[in-house]
């Protein structure tokens, strides 16, 4: 649905009924974190959403203890002025299904009567959300799919990109396809290969962003000589890669690149072993972000490369903690008994770029007047710098969109365990290096 249609009246409705529950309470300037107050508020419901279940159910692995420890945070509640108001998170689960993640949207919306909503987890989970928050008038933060897959994707006519507007309530923060582009072509460059590419470019946000023959990398690899062999998009948990490993051998490509999730990387990787297939390179975004993913593979993950958003050596604190990210790392795995995986600085990072938009916002009750405070946001976080409004981004996407650091790197066995080993900084130089790139073979 075009934004031109969209109706005005629900969030608007909606809006003035969560000022009257909070007693039509406004906050002062004077504002003071978390502790016990003069006059209790009614509390602010924040809804989130993330895939519990189903193939991407690793992005939110961590969801538990990030929670737990927010939950434990503002406990006490969050003061503004004379006024503290509760804080209440009601969770989701997308199911991993873009039908469900707007259902649930909907329901946070209208039956939940949430005054914000966080979500980050793929295009698959973000962007029905999202339409479902710009709908509606309801602020909603995302993150973890980039920027191009959210504000490019939402529009009415992605193809034109004369008629694209900025929304009005909903904000994404993540690196972009340029980004990631960059990080691996600088990877792949640090090793001698004849530049020849196969893609694994599935029929998905992600997949038809990654391969759009304008903003994606068919153009951007072609400028920089490299020759790509993109079989078609495919479906999601694929169970047969012969085509595509057919068509990568007789382009004798010595890199594979790619976007898929976690079982379809398994699915294709083992397959290719078995047909003899092994290129120099292997550099795949989504699937290979999660050290069990990598673990699955046995042996045969060792110096396989991807995207690297954040780990524990990245030099950044969180604004609602204090805390570094690498504590923050070795508490989950402290916890949980299991190893760090990226989501958990970034679903952190939600609910540090929501708790001071409600800080700043002239009403925390009020829709609008948070959705102004998330676009004036200027937030170092755990996960780096979140600033809308940046010269950063392009003119037309300032307003929803601010970009996070990126750094590549490989995943190397060390005993029983893979451990990430930076391997490019070029375009985030503050992240430290821990290595140079190695060819698989």
């Amino acid at each position: 649905m075009s934004r031109d249609n969209i109706s005005k009246t629900s969030g608007f409705d909606r809006r003035r009924i969560l000022r009257g529950l909070a007693g039509g309470a406004a906050a002062t300037s004077a504002m003071t974190l978390f502790g016990p107050s003069v006059r209790a508020a009614k509390p602010i419901k924040i809804g989130y959403v993330s895939p519990k279940s189903g193939p991407l159910a690793a992005f939110a692995e961590a969801d538990d203890f990030i929670l737990g420890q927010f939950r434990a945070t503002i406990k006490n509640g969050l003061k503004l002025g004379s006024q503290t108001y509760q804080i209440e998170v009601i969770e989701k689960d997308s199911q991993s299904n873009p039908n469900r993640a707007a259902e649930v949207a909907k329901e946070l919306i209208t039956r939940d009567n949430v005054g914000l909503i966080l979500v980050g987890a793929t295009p698959e989970t973000n962007n029905p959300v999202a339409t479902q928050c710009e709908l509606e008038q309801i602020p909603c933060i995302s993150s973890v799919a980039p920027w191009q897959t959210n504000f490019i994707a939402r529009q009415s006519n992605p193809a034109d990109p004369k008629s694209w507007k900025p929304f009005d309530s909903t904000f994404h923060y993540f690196w972009g396809l340029e980004d990631v582009i960059g990080v691996f072509t600088g990877m792949w460059g640090q090793v001698a290969t004849n530049k020849s590419v196969g893609a694994l470019f599935p029929n998905d946000g992600d997949g038809n962003a990654w391969g759009d023959k304008v903003v994606g990398f068919p153009p951007v690899l072609s400028q920089k000589g490299f020759k790509l062999t993109d079989t078609g998009r495919f479906q999601n948990l694929t169970d047969n890669f012969s085509a595509q490993i057919a068509a990568f051998k007789e382009a004798q490509a010595e890199i594979v690149t790619g976007v898929v999730i976690p079982p379809d990387f398994t699915t294709f990787w083992n397959q290719s072993l078995q047909k003899g297939y092994k290129p120099k390179v292997v550099s795949v975004a989504k699937a290979l972000l999660f050290p069990t993913s990598v673990q699955a593979l046995g042996k045969n993950g060792h110096n396989i490369s991807t995207e690297v958003w954040w780990t524990p050596s990245h030099p950044y604190r969180s604004s609602l903690t204090g805390v570094a990210a690498a504590d923050l790392a070795k508490g989950y795995e402290q916890t949980s008994g299991k190893q760090w995986t990226q989501p958990i600085g970034f679903v952190h990072s939600l609910f540090e770029v929501a708790i001071d938009a409600l800080k700043r916002s002239d009403d925390p009750t009020d829709g609008a007047a948070v959705a102004k405070a998330i676009g004036a946001t200027r937030l170092d976080t755990i996960v780096g710098r979140v600033e809308f409004g940046s010269d950063k981004m392009p003119p037309f996407a300032a307003k929803n969109i601010a970009k996070t650091p990126l750094v590549g790197g490989q995943w190397r066995l060390n005993g029983e365990r893979y451990e990430m080993v930076i391997t490019e900084n070029a375009q985030a130089p503050q992240i430290p290096l821990g290595g140079q790139m190695q060819a698989l073979s």
